[in-house]
């Protein structure tokens, strides 16, 4: 079996690196922040950095999306207290530019994480497409909700492993499940957001491993 070269970007809990290991490939992870998990397969650094090391796959697993999602976009013409629209549309400018590096990376096999996005972010993405799908932790075997869009580039959309039922609303249990929409205000806040659930990242590594190591071996 090819041993694949893996970059995943935007990752600080390694989730998604290490699935990719466990399954014999050349992976690493990137981000301005170290690895929790202080693996030296981190690279502390932009990803736009090393984009063109010659991989054949990337991830980009969170990369900032706070002025591109839709939730967000009251704030272009009403910026939060001590902020100015100047520096909410500069936010804009700087997540779409990191956006569209990545998404037209020098990268055969491109995944870029995103909710789903209003129509000025999508004016400034460079070769902009609509998300191939939207996937939920509970499709593969996680108690938990969070619509996550994936962006893919030569990758196939991720099949379900684990569908479980989800509770029903109003009930405790659907509330446990909705604990990263529940949780509070607080310097940790983005950290649970962006959490990676280990279902979705063996998914990912099997599904999507799987399918470039064959293209690879048939090439």
């Amino acid at each position: 079996m090819k041993t694949l070269r893996v970059l995943i970007g935007c990752e600080t809990s390694g989730m998604v690196r290490r699935a990719f290991l466990d399954r014999g490939h050349d992976a690493w992870s990137c981000d301005l922040l170290p690895a929790d998990d202080a693996s030296n397969r981190h690279m502390q650094c932009d990803v736009r950095d090393v984009l063109d090391m010659g991989w054949d796959l990337m991830a980009v697993m969170h990369p900032p999306c706070t002025r591109l999602c839709n939730s967000g976009v009251r704030w272009l013409s009403k910026p939060p207290k001590g902020r100015s629209l100047a520096d909410m549309w500069a936010e804009l400018d700087e997540g779409a530019a990191l956006f569209s590096a990545c998404w037209n990376a020098p990268v055969p096999r491109v995944a870029v994480e995103n909710p789903v996005m209003h129509r000025h972010a999508k004016e400034r993405i460079e070769n902009y497409q609509s998300a191939a799908q939207h996937v939920q932790p509970w499709w593969f075997g996680e108690k938990a909700f969070k619509a996550t869009g994936l962006y893919l580039r030569g990758l196939p959309p991720l099949a379900p492993t684990d569908k479980l039922t989800p509770p029903e609303k109003g009930t405790e249990e659907h509330k446990k499940w909705s604990a990263i929409h529940r949780a509070s205000p607080g310097s940790e806040r983005w950290k649970l957001r962006s959490k990676t659930f280990p279902g979705i990242a063996a998914a990912m590594a099997d599904q999507w491993g799987g399918w470039a190591t064959k293209q690879e071996a048939a090439a």
